[in-house]
């Protein structure tokens, strides 16, 4: 059975080819996936991001802080103009929910784009950040076939474009962000899909913090020696004894 999203991918190819002029397949109602047949995304984790940035070519690393960044769907990430940078901030009208948001930008994504910038001149300024070799605007497709082709490079397959989205939000959990802070930044409706990735961001926090209060407990107590009662000499023990 053809799912919707393999229909949205022919048609961005179609787009690409100059078919079709837009994506009749966007927009359309998701059906709700069986929980059989859910697959969980894996977060990024810290050695994955730092291996990503260390390698990752310039366009690589653009797309790459614009997900982690602005923690939005991938989806979202093509849409992006120039215009909706103002040197601090991003601003993105999510395609899924409507929600019309602004954005600051982490020190990395800032300096990304600042860095992007440099390669345009004049109009080309103007138009979409993510783009074609040949100056036209990136299909979500083009953009993932760079991204799978970096991390099968890089070896780091198993984390795909929707996982940015959850490493982001994980990094506003561990900056101290209530569930209502992420929200504003992430779009989410609901407070199910922040709870479940704040939420295993705020336990290996905890546990962070317990395991060095264990340590920290354990070298003070070690420090407290009893005192040698047995390292008297027999000399003494002698005159203890008389």
């Amino acid at each position: 059975m053809l799912r919707r999203d393999h229909l949205a991918i022919l048609c961005e190819h179609a787009i690409d080819l100059g078919w079709l002029s837009q994506n009749p397949a966007k927009g359309v109602r998701h059906l709700p996936t069986p929980d059989d047949k859910k697959q969980a995304h894996l977060p990024w984790t810290d050695q994955a991001v730092a291996t990503f940035r260390e390698q990752a070519t310039s366009i690589e690393r653009l797309i790459f802080e614009i997900g982690v960044g602005t923690v939005q769907r991938p989806g979202d990430w093509v849409d992006f103009t120039w215009s909706d940078f103002d040197g601090e901030t991003l601003a993105v009208q999510q395609n899924k929910t409507g929600y019309a948001l602004q954005l600051p930008c982490t020190a990395e994504l800032k300096t990304a784009l600042l860095d992007a910038q440099t390669w345009f001149d004049g109009a080309a300024a103007e138009g979409p950040i993510l783009r074609t070799q040949t100056d036209g605007k990136m299909s979500y497709r083009y953009m993932a076939q760079i991204m799978l082709k970096a991390r099968r490079r890089m070896q780091l397959e198993q984390f795909d474009l929707h996982a940015l989205r959850y490493r982001g939000i994980k990094e506003l959990a561990w900056a101290g962000c209530s569930d209502d802070e992420i929200k504003s930044f992430s779009g989410h409706a609901t407070d199910a899909m922040v709870r479940k990735y704040a939420g295993e961001a705020r336990q290996i926090m905890r546990a962070r913090q317990a395991a060095e209060k264990r340590n920290d407990t354990g070298n003070e107590r070690g420090s407290e020696k009893e005192p040698d009662t047995h390292s008297d000499t027999p000399k003494k023990r002698n005159q203890l004894c008389h």
